[in-house]
């Protein structure tokens, strides 16, 4: 349970004094408590069927490997929640990897997903763990496992009972990428006096956007506490850029493309839609729209990539695609399933499954490929025609557009785009974006008439991708400027490099 928000440490709350903020932080742990009482037969369910929890609950409370340690120099901490705000962390990593050479940095995450991606890419960092549930016991005994100097986290995540511990102890704590949307500052101010206390934990509070900066401020954050520096989604690597000119942090995402492409033949794809971080109800709307693309002429050879954002869905996204009737392959599998074979299945018999022809049952054939694995999607955007990314055509809040447009990859998304507003709105200034504002079944013609006519209008698809990556080149800057305010809040804190 997190109160996601951001900001500045200071005393101002303490006028409402000692006993009442001792009652707020026992309500909300005795809250936090119910809730996970609440939740623990999903808990047991997700670790017997799909073996998430269970291989993290020890080091989530708070027992945490040996190598955390290190060789006893403190560390500084990074917090990315998952994989989204990992990514986003990556820029930031090498920049303090490249200022203070000398500190130690140790990654947690909250999420498999961003735990396996961490762990892919240890070689940012000393250690990778689980981060500890937000109980006084499990916060202490991993505060004083890892005894950092500073511990960063990124985006949108407070957490009451691990930010008081910091204080606590005297550790620097600062929010990176911070972000507050209209609709979480709504929620928040219900909790306003609790959550002034609680962000008066922050040294500094760096925001993505002034807006996000002023609601921070109103929350409770002291002025001087705040800072705007810009997103550090816009400072992704220039993979589309030559090799030779990737960093060692990305080359090996650049590997894996190559893999992907000799797997699938994804270069030599004339009609290639990538569908990213889709949610539960879009692969149906997609695999409607494609369809429909495919009875178009000139569009019949059309492909389709879909990586659901979460990978407990694998399997019942893989079921769904390979009932449809075209021929399918699962990254992590070598088999492919024919046409045939998804007739017989129980496709569809729709006049479009019958005409489809039997091929070959190698992966570089097939029509539908689900990209179920982690970290591979930023890289195999390099391929797409036409992206769509998805939490968008259902009321999800959407996901980031960042990673396409680093491609110049012409971008469709969904009218829910809620949380990545400020981003989606930057886009459709620049006309660097389509979303789309159907709703109801009028929604899915949108999205094939969207995605048909980028597919068939080369030139303008080019443009589109275009836009989308000099807004990204424009708005470039805020690792540097990041690294900075957290270098002079560790030196005002009397952090010194280790």
């Amino acid at each position: 349970m997190s109160l996601e928000v951001h900001t500045g440490s200071s005393s101002l709350f303490l006028s409402l004094g000692k006993h009442q903020s001792q009652s707020m932080y026992f309500l909300y742990s005795f809250a936090l408590l119910l809730l996970f009482l609440a939740l623990l037969p999903y808990f047991v369910y997700q670790a017997a069927r799909h073996g998430k929890y269970a291989g993290s609950f020890k080091e989530r409370l708070g027992w945490l490997p040996a190598s955390v340690r290190g060789d006893g120099r403190k560390p500084i901490w990074i917090h990315a929640v998952s994989v989204g705000e990992f990514v986003a962390a990556r820029p930031l990593i090498e920049q303090l990897r490249s200022e203070l050479p000398t500190n130690r940095i140790v990654v947690s995450t909250a999420t498999q997903t961003g735990q396996q991606l961490a762990r892919s890419q240890s070689h940012l960092f000393e250690c990778a763990f689980y981060f500890p549930f937000d109980w006084k016991f499990s916060v202490r005994r991993a505060l004083g496992r890892v005894n950092p100097s500073v511990v960063i986290i990124l985006e949108t995540e407070l957490w009451p009972n691990f930010l008081n511990e910091c204080r606590r102890r005297g550790v620097v704590v600062i929010l990176a990428n911070g972000r507050i949307s209209p609709r979480s500052f709504g929620r928040y101010q219900r909790v306003g006096s609790f959550v002034r206390r609680v962000v008066q934990d922050f040294s500094l509070m760096v925001m993505q956007s002034d807006g996000d900066a002023e609601r921070a401020r109103m929350l409770g954050a002291r002025p001087d506490h705040v800072r705007v520096c810009g997103n550090l989604k816009y400072d992704l690597p220039e993979v589309a850029e030559a090799e030779a000119s990737v960093s060692e942090a990305h080359r090996w995402a650049f590997d894996r493309c190559e893999e992907l492409d000799r797997q699938f033949a994804l270069s030599s794809s004339a009609h290639l839609i990538v569908a990213g971080s889709t949610a539960p109800g879009e692969e149906n709307m997609l695999l409607t729209a494609f369809r429909l693309v495919r009875s178009r002429n000139g569009l019949e050879d059309t492909r389709l990539i879909i990586a659901p954002r979460h990978p407990e869905r694998f399997d019942e996204v893989a079921d769904l695609l390979s009932r449809s009737g075209y021929t399918f392959a699962r990254r992590s599998l070598e088999k492919v399933t024919s046409a045939a074979e998804a007739r017989a299945a129980g496709a569809d018999s729709s006049a479009e499954a019958g005409r489809i022809a039997d091929v070959p049952t190698s992966s570089s054939a097939a029509d539908l490929i689900l990209l179920d694995t982690i970290g591979e999607l930023a890289g195999i955007y390099r391929f797409a025609t036409v992206v769509f990314v998805g939490g968008s055509l259902v009321p999800r809040g959407g996901h980031n557009i960042i990673e396409p447009a680093a491609f110049a990859k012409p971008i469709v998304v969904g009218p829910y785009t809620e949380n990545f507003r400020q981003i989606v709105s930057d886009f459709e200034r620049a006309d660097a974006v389509v979303q789309l504002n159907a709703t109801g079944q009028e929604l899915v013609s949108s999205l094939e008439r969207e995605l048909s006519g980028l597919l068939s209008d080369r030139e303008r698809a080019r443009a589109l991708g275009k836009r989308a990556r000099n807004i990204l080149l424009a708005n470039r800057g805020a690792t540097e400027c990041t690294v900075a305010a957290i270098e002079e809040v560790m030196k005002a804190g009397g952090v010194k490099p280790q």
